[in-house]
């Protein structure tokens, strides 16, 4: 029975870390085509396959294109936010190559809440 409860409080214990980490600010600032980042900035192709830490990152394999729409900045700016069908997330730009870039100018503004919103089931997290 002790061993049971011992499991069960790791697995707790393993949810509510996985979560914390699914809630942190990845950086204040990011660089957009626009203010409100709704223009798409380029157009990349996967160098290599990449499985992101948690539902804000953008999963692909080696050849699939993605359309940029935003860029972190300052704090962290390996990673860029986009989008591969209906699927959107951040990923790191050094798994991607650009093939074509739309937006010459970029905007820098400030991150939201929402930019961070990680969705586990029907529940939406945040910091």
């Amino acid at each position: 029975m002790s061993r049971i409860l011992d499991q069960r409080i790791l697995l707790l214990a393993i949810s509510f870390l996985t979560s914390l980490q699914s809630t942190k600010v990845l950086s204040e600032w990011k660089k957009c085509g626009d203010r409100e980042c709704e223009t798409a900035m380029s157009r990349v192709q996967a160098t290599t396959d990449y499985l992101g830490p948690d539902c804000r990152y953008l999963n692909f394999k080696t050849g699939e294109e993605i359309m940029v729409y935003s860029k972190l900045s300052r704090k962290n700016e390996n990673l860029w936010t986009g989008s591969k069908g209906k699927d959107f997330g951040y990923f790191p730009k050094d798994a991607v190559k650009v093939e074509e870039v739309f937006i010459a100018e970029e905007v820098e503004v400030l991150t939201k809440e929402t930019d961070f919103l990680c969705l586990h089931g029907d529940k939406y997290a945040f910091e």
